[in-house]
């Protein structure tokens, strides 16, 4: 077992602001290296090197970016003495005529983060820490955000998702089986100049057992896996065990209006109804749910992409995929799907379940949408009858895009369709009439629901039967873009 990182906390923090001092940052990363920066391995490297000028920034983009050796006199004159020192007392570099990295120090949001780093594939250690992942940034991206008490990350891994909270929960929690994963946790938050992240070693939430958290965050191996292999990926239970108790044991750790936001994997016997498990695992939970698929595919699929470690080697690969399709035979499996679980806990009024897919490359910062989408849904359960709406002032509550398809022909052009489209967040899409886009278009929150619905009407003439149906398709959307959060209440 590799034994770094040490978290000595002060040096940790003396190197966070050494690393500060010098432009170590997202936008400084992007200027030197381009818009890709982010997306490239260990084998381009070596090319960026030769992009980088001799500069402190650039050394240091050198040792903890692109993790190359680099003399210890240039490392000198980037960090300064005692910015080499903390490298040792971190474990974070072999220190000699040169400096060594063992670790990668990632500049994410306003967060340094050090892990691992580049994987080496099959290489990778039992105990490695993976760095800011795609998964990490679909957790960030739909973990909603408000000032809170106490905060859980289960499964902390390099602790990314207990510091972001860190800056918005006066205490943070973070758990994982994996004791390098803590040490990287707490050398991470020292390192980020951060005094409330506590760790826990222990499985899951076994070492909060009896403790209630405002905010939960699970983004742990949740793949579902014949194999034993990573403790980042393989979690030990058996076919998608751990993502049930995970939903489960989050709701019975919610404090009264506290929220859960957890990446999860879910399996099904028939592809066309994908979602019969997780949807009951989340009724279960007693809190208002919202379930958002990212990814679904067939069980080769599934394996083809968590063994694309192994592609170089066909023989390795052909058998990681025979493996990995048996186990899923044995099991009934037709479908694998992977998304997030929201929960919200509101208690005194039924809980509500909606599900939603979306798309890994399409979400931004969701958080404050999902507040607004939770709030919504509280109003909405209030109402006794869906006609009650009618009487609601609405407005929009975020950026939104209406789109009507044109249809050209022999006799001209004709509206063949329209969508909403909201243009931040989850950036989901509605198809509507394209009569209701005047209705969104008019909601200001100055009249009625009712009333914007017949003055659209009374402008575009239209019949009794017609103003019938366009009421009832804007309620409709209406209603859709209230539990989207991208209308609100006036």
């Amino acid at each position: 077992m590799t034994k770094h990182p040490i978290p000595d906390r002060d040096a940790a923090a003396t190197l966070g602001v050494a690393l500060r001092s010098v432009g170590y940052s997202e936008d400084g990363v992007y200027d030197l290296l381009g818009e890709d920066a982010y997306s490239a391995d260990r084998d381009d490297a070596p090319v960026h090197d030769r992009r980088l000028p001799q500069t402190r920034l650039a050394t240091t983009v050198r040792v903890f970016f692109l993790q190359l050796p680099v003399s210890r006199r240039d490392v000198v004159q980037a960090l300064g003495d005692r910015g080499v020192e903390t490298l040792e007392a971190t474990g974070l570099a072999e220190v000699a005529e040169g400096v060594a990295p063992r670790a990668r120090i990632l500049p994410i949001g306003e967060l340094l983060l050090a892990s691992d780093g580049f994987s080496r594939d099959a290489e990778d250690p039992p105990d490695y820490v993976a760095t800011y992942t795609p998964t990490a940034r679909v957790l960030d991206s739909l973990t909603p955000r408000p000032r809170v008490e106490r905060a859980l990350d289960v499964g902390t891994g390099s602790g990314v998702h207990a510091l972001f909270a860190a800056r918005h929960a006066q205490h943070v929690v973070a758990t994982d089986v994996n004791a390098r994963a803590l040490a990287y946790t707490e050398l991470n938050a020292a390192l980020n100049g951060l005094s409330n992240v506590e760790t826990r070693l222990g499985s899951l939430f076994e070492p909060v057992a009896g403790e209630t958290f405002h905010l939960v965050t699970f983004n742990a191996p949740y793949v579902v896996s014949p194999e034993r292999r990573w403790a980042y990926r393989d979690s030990g239970f058996e076919a998608d065990e751990i993502s049930e108790r995970v939903v489960r044991e989050a709701a019975e750790h919610l404090a009264d209006g506290g929220f859960a936001a957890l990446l999860v994997s879910w399996l099904a016997s028939d592809e066309d109804a994908p979602d019969e498990r997780v949807l009951e695992w989340a009724d279960a939970t007693g809190c208002d749910s919202w379930i958002l698929p990212t990814l679904g595919s067939d069980p080769l699929d599934h394996a083809a992409e968590w063994n694309s470690h192994l592609a170089d080697d066909p023989e390795a690969f052909g058998a990681a995929l025979d493996e990995w399709t048996r186990y899923f035979d044995d099991l009934g499996v037709r479908w694998v799907s992977e998304g997030a679980v929201l929960l919200h806990r509101q208690p005194g009024r039924p809980p509500a379940t909606r599900v939603d897919a979306v798309e890994e490359d399409d979400l931004d910062d969701a958080a404050d949408q999902i507040l607004r989408a939770f709030e919504a849904r509280a109003r909405l359960s209030e109402l006794t009858e869906p006609a009650e709406l009618l009487d609601a002032r609405l407005s929009a509550a975020a950026p939104m895009s209406l789109e009507q398809e044109l249809d050209p022909s022999e006799e001209g052009v004709a509206v063949s369709g329209a969508h909403v489209q909201l243009a931040e967040g989850t950036n989901t899409s509605l198809e509507v009439d394209p009569r209701v886009l005047d209705v969104i278009a008019s909601l200001d929150g100055g009249e009625p629901l009712r009333d914007v619905i017949q003055a659209t009407a009374d402008r575009l003439g239209l019949s009794d039967a017609q103003t019938a149906k366009l009421q009832k398709d804007a309620l409709r959307v209406s209603r859709e873009l209230l539990e989207l959060g991208a209308l609100r209440f006036r």
